[in-house]
C-alpha cells in the first residue's frame, strides 16, 4: 500500500490554514490596478473558464475535473456577500474528494435528482481577469447564466464565478472555483448540477 498523499482519497490538505488563504484570496482582488494586460494570458484564462462551461453542458464531468489541479475546492457560498466556509453554511464546499464522488455519482445513471438528467447551457460572458500578486495565481471573474431543462420544467440561474488559476505542469490549472449565485440564500430546487 501506498502512503503517497493522494488528493482524491483524502482531504488533508483542507485545514485550518487552507482556510484562511482561501477567505483572503477571495477577499479584495477585483481592483482594476490587478487586471491583467496581457493578451495571451488573458486569452488562455478566457479559454480555460469556456471549455469549463462547454465539459458541463455536455456532461463530460470525468473531463471537467481533469481542469483542476489535484488539491483544488469548488465553492458555491450561501450568502450574497461571500463567507467564510469554516464559519457558514455553503451551498456547495467541495475538495478534491468530494468532488470525484460527486461527478462518480452523476456518471452513474442513478442519482436520483438527475433522473432525467438536466439538459444546461451555461452562457459565460464579462471575462476579466486579475493578478492578486507577482507570483500569485491568477483570479479570474466571469459572469454566468445557466439554463436549465429538466422533467417539463425550464429555470434560470444567475451569479457570477471567481476561479483561482495557477500553472501547473505548464498548464492553467483550477485551484479553486466559487460559484456566487443571485438566489444563493433562497430555495435553490435540486442543486444536483454544476454550476
Amino acid at each position: 500500500m501506498s502512503t503517497a498523499h493522494d488528493p482524491s482519497r483524502t482531504s488533508h490538505y483542507i485545514s485550518d490554514t487552507y482556510y484562511a488563504d482561501l477567505v483572503a484570496a477571495f477577499g479584495d482582488w477585483q481592483r482594476d490596478e490587478n487586471i491583467v494586460s496581457d493578451p495571451a494570458i488573458r486569452a488562455a484564462a478566457e479559454a480555460l473558464v469556456l471549455r469549463e462551461a462547454r465539459l458541463l453542458d455536455l456532461h463530460a464531468y470525468r473531463d471537467w475535473l481533469t481542469l483542476f489541479a489535484p488539491e483544488c475546492a469548488y465553492w458555491v457560498p450561501g450568502r450574497p456577500e461571500g463567507s467564510d466556509p469554516r464559519r457558514e453554511v455553503s451551498v456547495a464546499f467541495f475538495d478534491r474528494r468530494r468532488l470525484e464522488d460527486h461527478v462518480h455519482r452523476l456518471s452513474t445513471g442513478a442519482a436520483w435528482s438527475q433522473i432525467p438528467r438536466s439538459r444546461t447551457v451555461h452562457a459565460v460572458s464579462n471575462v476579466e481577469v486579475f493578478r492578486a500578486g507577482n507570483d500569485a495565481p491568477l483570479m479570474v471573474r466571469s459572469n454566468l447564466m445557466l439554463s436549465e431543462f429538466r422533467a417539463g420544467d425550464s429555470r434560470l440561474i444567475s451569479g457570477w464565478c471567481a476561479h483561482r488559476l495557477a500553472q501547473i505542469d505548464g498548464k492553467w490549472r483550477i485551484l479553486v472555483k466559487q460559484v456566487n449565485l443571485l438566489e444563493c440564500n433562497q430555495n435553490l430546487r435540486n442543486p444536483s448540477i454544476v454550476f
